[in-house]
């Protein structure tokens, strides 16, 4: 950065370029924690640059997966603390792209703000280096837009894109699914990034209803529950996907059980899921007391204590829950595959029991 890169013309606009040069130089100790390979280049450039090892990939197929944190960012303006979204960022979009098998291999950000603050950017993007190194991805670039009276000046708001590759003969194919295939429950960390609109109009979403400590929730403020970042679930799933066979993945987001678990499931069978098998986190509890939300709504709105779920035959489900345990994830088999017509009347792809 040099004098010459000031503009005082910009700045009285609201624009100060200076800033966002600032910002890049914090974030450098961030990025630099996600890099995947050697004589990666440097951030600042117009392109992020990301070689391909394609070795052992005979038909790689390019998968790309792009995704925002929505109103959760309230509950991060309302707190201060900003720096669990940027994981929140990156998950919603690898999550998506493991889940025909792909692996994630570089990550970009954007962050459009009312006022560039160095030091809150720098956090912001500390959480999406977080979110990265969890994923085994790289952030090979982004983008900070300045941009005073349409935003207020201490808010933001936060998107990211990510891409991954997979051997066209691996991508997970649900046709292969028959009855008695097992599903199984990843648990989520809470209510991940979903649902926030009616979260902040059931619990408010100001410093001082945030930091409201129901009983249910342990000691924690409801800010600090609701500000539990999104689960990743990338590096158990590429494990499983080396010793076992799997048949389809869902992630839970928007819509919850009821729009994303038949996504992974094939015409003519429908998830038969054993309610009293889940294990809910007390928020949602909470949620649904304060604000009177039935059970249906409830899993068609959130993840319910389930990020992610994943299908296997019956036959490997044992070893697929051990090798999921092995990862550190407390996996449990909570339904399996049935015959449509012999659980649903209306055809429902999902019944919970």
């Amino acid at each position: 950065m040099t004098e010459n890169s000031r503009s005082d013309s910009y700045a009285a606009a609201g624009v100060d370029i200076t800033a966002g040069y600032r910002a890049v130089e914090l974030m450098k100790k961030h990025i630099a924690r996600t890099v995947t390979r050697s004589g990666a280049d440097e951030i600042g450039g117009f392109g992020g640059l990301f070689p391909l090892d394609l070795d052992g990939i005979a038909h790689p197929v390019l998968v790309s997966g792009t995704d925002g944190v929505g109103t959760k960012l309230k509950i991060a303006f309302a707190t201060g603390d900003n720096s669990t979204v940027g994981i929140d960022c990156v998950a919603m979009c690898v999550n998506d792209i493991v889940c025909c098998g792909a692996k994630p291999l570089f990550f970009l950000d954007y962050i459009a703000c009312g006022k560039n603050i160095p030091e809150r950017i720098a956090e912001i993007v500390g959480g999406v280096c977080d979110g990265c190194v969890e994923a085994g991805c790289e952030l090979v670039g982004g983008e900070t837009a300045e941009m005073p009276g349409f935003y207020p000046v201490d808010e933001y708001d936060l998107a990211g894109f990510s891409v991954g590759v997979v051997d066209r003969e691996a991508i997970i194919d649900k046709r292969t699914a028959v009855p008695g295939d097992a599903i199984i429950a990843l648990p989520s960390s809470g209510v991940h990034s979903n649902g926030f609109s009616l979260v902040r109009r059931i619990f408010g979403d100001d410093a001082e209803s945030l930091s409201e400590r129901p009983a249910v929730l342990g000691g924690k403020t409801l800010g600090e529950t609701l500000l539990t970042p999104t689960r990743i679930y990338v590096k158990p799933v590429l494990k499983l996907l080396e010793s076992v066979k799997v048949k389809g993945i869902s992630h839970i987001t928007g819509g919850g059980f009821y729009e994303n678990i038949p996504r992974s499931v094939p015409d003519g069978l429908s998830a038969l899921i054993r309610g009293s098998e889940l294990r809910i986190p007390p928020v949602f509890g909470l949620i649904s007391e304060r604000g009177g939300i039935p059970r249906r709504d409830m899993f068609n709105t959130f993840n319910m204590g389930v990020g992610m779920t994943v299908t296997v035959s019956a036959s490997d489900a044992d070893e697929a829950v051990s090798v999921l345990r092995g990862c550190g994830e407390d996996a449990y088999i909570a339904g399996e595959l049935a015959q449509t017509e012999k659980v649903s009347e209306n055809g429902a792809k999902v019944v919970i029991c």
